[in-house]
């Protein structure tokens, strides 16, 4: 793969990189998928220094016992209008965490691979240990 040659003057260049994260659900509630959804976005905006107009698209999925609300609404709430959004049922693992939303965002950053910071919140924290915050 090539690599930018040009005048970084202006610093790094923006690159196409994907953000994972997740968060659960107390309850399968409209309002409060909407809330820890919502906080799931703020929070991988905020660790990445993200805007909207860095995003390319946002994925979410949500495990079976979630059928409150769709995740992406929580998206439309805060503002997140211009970019697709899709949300998938998340595979139904024995063993897998309950109540349990996913989120795969594609965006322009300048940051390299390794300075992304992944926001894995509540009980969803034991899905990516190996992450710093």
């Amino acid at each position: 793969m090539s690599e930018h040659t040009g005048d970084d003057s202006q610093g790094p260049w923006p690159r196409v990189r994907a953000i994972r994260g997740a968060t659960t659900l107390d309850v399968d509630d409209r309002e409060h998928l909407l809330a820890r959804t919502g906080e799931l976005i703020d929070e991988l905006f905020a660790r990445n220094d993200l805007d909207t107009d860095d995003l390319i698209s946002l994925v979410f999925t949500a495990t079976d016992d979630i059928s409150s609300a769709f995740p992406a609404e929580a998206a439309r709430a805060g503002g997140i209008t211009h970019v697709p959004l899709l949300c998938a049922r998340e595979l139904d693992i024995d063993g897998g965490i309950p109540r349990c939303v996913r989120i795969l965002a594609h965006v322009y950053t300048p940051l390299a691979p390794t300075e992304l910071r992944h926001p894995y919140l509540h009980d969803a924290t034991q899905l990516r240990t190996d992450l710093p915050e």
